[in-house]
């Protein structure tokens, strides 16, 4: 019975160390991308990425990028 709680426990360990990957993966990618396609800061796209995951990378997309 105590098994239970233990598996769950490390699937959700698994899914929230997955997260924090993807979330850092995100943050270096709009920095790297910012550098070469940006007519900002990249450092100011990456810090409004870190303070606004979802809505920092929309922002990115939409503002932040030059047409190609």
């Amino acid at each position: 019975m105590a098994l239970v709680p233990l598996a769950a426990a490390g699937i959700g360990a698994l899914f929230g160390l997955a997260m924090l990957v993807l979330y850092i993966g995100i943050i270096v990618w709009v920095y790297s991308d910012a550098q070469t396609n940006s007519p900002h800061s990249p450092v100011l796209w990456a810090l409004v990425v870190f303070f606004a995951p979802f809505l920092g990378l929309i922002l990115y997309w939409l503002l932040g990028r030059t047409q190609a």
